[in-house]
């Protein structure tokens, strides 16, 4: 377990960094950082440790001010000589809050609550983990017959590539598009649709993915190019570059 520690008293640290090493004998003190300054210059530059100790008043601060300077993504066990801070302590990363003089009964509890809290985390981890392997097992398996499994917001929605119309990139968001007029913002991009999406789509051009059915006609577009007319009411026009003329035509006969 790697651990920094922010105290602007290098007797306190060094006795604070003895008394841990004692307690478990796989932590490692990385680094001491005695103010402000120097913890921010440290975070903002070297990976994050497992585990911060720090203190709050520190010689040219409070030691909230490192942490809404850098962004810093593990946990906070404060130790200090005051507790009219516990409060933004805990706004702050903080799991724990040991008054000082600390001694081996509250770093063996601050520690236990790390331990307990990584715990939790990691079963959370490998339960989402487990769900978005079986979501994407079951997605593999659909994607090769007539279905794909679309992630949008909170839910996963199933569509039958029959129903879908087009998917296209409007304002940096991708839309699938239903023959029944209905638009849905996913997260895959046109590029993910397009290698599971069957021979029946096909990428038009940079911002449409169309399916062959919703295609009414096509004709010609100065200079040399080609107009999609869909079969329903849509307020955008689609057109094929000459460069891709030839392979949507050889598509649409195929």
């Amino acid at each position: 377990m790697k651990i920094v520690i922010i105290e602007d008293e290098m007797l306190v640290a060094e006795d604070l960094a003895s008394m841990l090493m004692q307690l478990k004998s796989d932590i490692e003190i990385v680094s001491i950082l005695s103010s402000v300054a120097e913890s921010t210059a440290y975070f903002s530059t070297n990976k994050q440790p497992d585990l911060i100790f720090s203190d709050i008043q520190l010689g040219d601060g409070i030691s909230f001010e490192i942490f809404k300077a850098v962004t810093i993504n593990v946990p906070v066990i404060f130790c200090t000589a005051f507790d009219q801070y516990a409060l933004e302590a805990f706004k702050a990363n903080g799991i724990e809050y040991i008054l000082k003089p600390f001694n081996t009964e509250s770093l063996e509890t601050a520690l236990a609550k790390f331990e307990s809290l990584k715990m939790m985390m990691n079963n959370s981890s490998e339960k989402n983990q487990a769900a978005m392997d079986a979501l994407n097992e079951a997605e593999s398996r659909l994607s090769t017959s007539t279905t794909v499994m679309i992630k949008y917001r909170d839910k996963i929605l199933p569509f039958s590539f029959e129903k879908i119309a087009m998917f296209f990139l409007e304002d940096e968001l991708i839309y699938l598009y239903t023959f029944t007029g209905k638009s849905y913002i996913i997260s895959e991009s046109l590029e993910e649709m397009e290698k599971k999406t069957p021979e029946i789509f096909f990428r038009v051009n940079r911002q449409f993915l169309v399916h062959k059915k919703a295609i009414e006609f096509v004709s010609d577009y100065f200079p040399r190019k080609l107009k999609i007319t869909l079969n329903f009411d849509f307020n955008k026009d689609i057109i094929v570059s000459k460069e891709k003329k030839g392979k949507v035509l050889s598509w649409l006969k195929n």
